[in-house]
């Protein structure tokens, strides 16, 4: 159970204790388990929604969205904004970049970026509530934390040191993949409509790691991070916008 208790312990506010110092495969194992912490979350998210469902529509958006955050402690929307002030403030530049995504200020694009991504996915939540369709809210925070998987089984990780590069080394390579194909077809239970944005979101991902190698090689955890809530705003997007479009 280490495995998971690391995941739950680093993907989540829950109060969990390690009884030991995981050892370096065990964290590199608990990858393994980001899916199942996003199943976690998106139930609680259903769990809230379908219990309030009394109240008026543009509140509970809120509450769930808030409940959404802080469920994660805030930990990728970091990623997001550091990443977005690495992009613009780097010009381009590898070094520059990486210096900028260490620094734990957040300038005006990470901000911006942070109120951007949350309205949008505020929004979508918004749609998808006053369609009743409570059961969607399952599979995006899955969706999100597949990125992790994707990026490690086919991304150099840039920064020598730290977790990052020790989960690089040691991931279980065949049952990441397993669990990567597993969690995709999640979307499959909503016919076309999971289908395509099953197919929208692999776009993205492809997408996403193209400009991270471009930009400094590979990827850092606040990519990974930034990566994490891009995937789950344009997945969200992608579906509602689809659900009015397949019948």
């Amino acid at each position: 159970m280490t495995p998971f208790l690391i995941a739950l312990q680093f993907l989540t506010t829950f109060p969990i204790q390690l009884k030991s110092m995981p050892t370096k495969q065990q964290n590199a194992q608990s990858l393994l388990f980001y899916p199942f912490i996003g199943l976690l979350i998106g139930g609680i998210l259903f769990a809230i929604a379908f219990s309030l469902q009394a109240l008026p529509i543009i509140l509970l958006s809120s509450i769930v969205l808030v409940v959404w955050i802080w469920l994660t402690g805030g930990l990728h929307l970091d990623g997001l904004a550091d990443t977005a002030d690495a992009w613009v403030g780097g010009f381009g530049d590898r070094e520059r970049t990486l210096t900028i995504m260490k620094d734990p200020a957040c300038g005006p694009i990470g901000v911006l970026s942070l109120i951007i991504n949350c309205v949008l996915k505020w929004s979508a939540i918004y749609v998808l509530l006053s369609q009743k369709q409570y059961i969607a809210l399952l599979i995006f925070p899955i969706f999100g934390r597949l990125v992790p998987l994707f990026l490690f089984l086919t991304t150099q990780y840039v920064r020598e040191k730290g977790l990052g590069s020790s989960i690089a080394k040691y991931i279980p390579k065949k049952m990441a993949t397993a669990v990567l194909i597993i969690g995709l077809s999640c979307g499959i239970y909503f016919l076309w409509q999971g289908i395509i944005t099953i197919i929208i979101m692999c776009v993205v991902m492809l997408f996403l790691r193209h400009k991270f190698i471009q930009r400094i090689g590979g990827v850092t955890g606040d990519t990974i991070g930034a990566a994490i809530e891009i995937i789950e705003t344009t997945s969200l997007l992608s579906f509602i916008i689809l659900g009015f479009y397949i019948i």
